[in-house]
């Protein structure tokens, strides 16, 4: 996906701030809406889809964790975080919550368009699928890798941008073992910034969607002292 056909929602309680946002992402190509807070940025939301998300974290009533972790679980649309806070720990809640990224305020407009171009290159798109595709199966779930699609019987898995690479990255080598460095590197790739603390968030959340007991997982192992590997049936 590229800019030309993207529409952001830029969701911060600063006037200021979303009017610089909007007209600097609107001059980079995109379509751009804005929301005052988390109430209004919900009416948007339910009548409108969008293709990424830039949200503040630190509004007033509801704040930005709040209404990341509620959206992620109605939808997967990429969100990146804004905060003044910048320790790591900070920036892992915001994960857990399940951004896709985050961005320490004050930023550079450049680095945030940096970012949102790396988000949506991440997100993969559906093409006509030429040839019988390569399934992997694990259990009742099932990840074509030509399409980048998990499906549950026949239903489709949404995935995030950050969980659909990490499972083209696994597709690529099945039964192999990846450490925390390898996979930090090859997100890093697509033009995401991750830490290795931020890939076992990203596992724990994958798991949830191919593990029956996640707590226990039998296709997306942890190989002691080597990482994690995919093993499929």
């Amino acid at each position: 996906m590229n800019s030309d056909d993207a529409h952001l929602l830029i969701v911060d309680d600063d006037e200021r701030i979303r009017r610089l946002l909007q007209k600097f992402l609107i001059r980079s190509g995109f379509l751009v809406s804005s929301a005052r807070d988390a109430a209004h940025a919900r009416r948007i939301l339910s009548g409108l889809e969008f293709d990424l998300i830039v949200l503040d974290v630190m509004m007033p009533g509801e704040d930005g964790l709040s209404l990341c972790r509620d959206l992620r679980s109605k939808m997967e649309t990429p969100i990146l975080l804004l905060t003044a806070k910048g320790e790591t720990g900070d920036r892992i809640h915001g994960l857990e919550s399940g951004a896709d990224d985050y961005l320490a305020k004050p930023f550079e407009p450049k680095e945030l368009l940096l970012r949102i171009n790396a988000i949506l290159r991440r997100v993969p798109t559906s093409e006509p699928a030429v040839v019988a595709p390569t399934v992997l199966n694990m259990g009742d779930i099932r990840y074509d890798i030509a399409r980048g699609e998990l499906w549950q019987g026949d239903d489709l898995v949404r995935l995030t941008a950050t969980e659909s690479q990490l499972m083209r990255i696994f597709s690529s080598a099945p039964g192999e073992a990846m450490t925390r460095a390898r996979l930090v590197e090859e997100l890093g790739r697509s033009g995401g910034q991750t830490q290795e603390r931020a890939v076992d968030v990203q596992i724990t959340r994958l798991r949830r969607k191919i593990e029956a007991d996640p707590k226990q997982p039998r296709y997306l192992q942890t190989v002691r002292g080597a990482g994690y590997m995919l093993a499929p049936d």
